[in-house]
């Protein structure tokens, strides 16, 4: 079982929830897909067992030996990586235009590693993360591989809980092509309901169950209730919804999940939450 948490923009509050959802189901598996900006590891005191590197694209390399200086390289290259007959690598894309008009086979394309995958282990569970190296992108290869990771360990019993990127890019449909189910993050704003329907959108061509939170729901009763609106009118699953609570920054300041404050009233409704979402999933 996979369930993967989302959110239209960052700063939602999707890495709290998908850190609480792991608590609370009891020694899930944990993926942080989000491999731009990776933080769900630091919320655990946990050990690396595992860690491999990943080599996700192509960087062109001229041989000094077989160019000959003609310079068509420099003139083909729509991205200015090439300058005195070396390439930068942060600005080659890996196109192979280059390649193709070089006569002398000076120009090849080797892989590049743009990230180490690492498997740490938790008290209960693993994460599955990445550490992307200086100037890389994430990719949805590189998501693909962290699931295929975190699935070594699990079986039918354990939950994957996927901590997905913000926004509908290809790190997002690599995380969830292919799960059992969305959850969306979503704040009460003019923006946040747009970025509801962006995410909606895609998860709807995906053709994955799809259902909605709102967060810091009482921070704007009338957006909230707009979003409900919406949610209803597209017959979606409102999994819960979850008021401003000042004890979230103190969690995320400790780093310390919010499940572990008993007095947190976003604890309480993420608790709620959870049972609706296991009744839902019928898990």
């Amino acid at each position: 079982m996979e369930l993967a948490v989302l959110s239209g923009k960052g700063g939602t509050g999707k890495t709290t929830i998908a850190i609480a959802l792991s608590e609370l189901s009891k020694g899930s598996m944990r993926i942080d897909c989000d491999v731009d900006a990776p933080n769900l590891y630091l919320f655990y005191r946990g050990k690396d067992k595992e860690r491999e590197a990943f080599f996700g694209g192509k960087k062109a390399y001229i041989d000094k030996a077989f160019c000959i200086m003609c310079g068509k390289c420099k003139s083909i290259c729509k991205f200015d990586a090439i300058d005195n007959y070396k390439v930068n690598s942060f600005s080659c894309e890996g196109c192979g235009a280059c390649v193709i008009v070089c006569e002398n086979n000076a120009i090849k394309l080797i892989s590049e590693k743009t990230a180490d995958t690492v498997i740490t282990s938790l008290e209960k569970g693993i994460i599955s993360r990445a550490e992307m190296m200086v100037g890389s992108d994430g990719s949805g290869k590189l998501i693909t591989s962290l699931r295929k990771n975190a699935k070594k360990f699990s079986d039918n019993e354990k939950i994957i809980i996927i901590d997905g990127s913000p926004g509908i890019g290809c790190p997002v449909i690599a995380s969830i092509t292919g799960t059992n189910a969305v959850l969306i993050v979503a704040e009460p704003t003019k923006s946040g309901l747009e970025d509801l329907k962006r995410v909606l959108s895609l998860c709807e061509h995906f053709g994955v169950l799809t259902m909605v939170c709102i967060n810091k729901y009482d921070i704007n009763l009338e957006i909230s209730s707009e979003i409900e609106e919406y949610v209803l009118n597209k017959n979606l699953f409102l999994a819960g919804r979850i008021p401003y609570d000042d004890m979230v920054r103190r969690s995320i300041n400790e780093l310390n999940p919010i499940t572990n404050y008993n007095e947190s009233q976003a604890k309480k409704a993420i608790e709620d939450m959870w049972l609706n979402i296991k009744n839902k999933l019928k898990i």
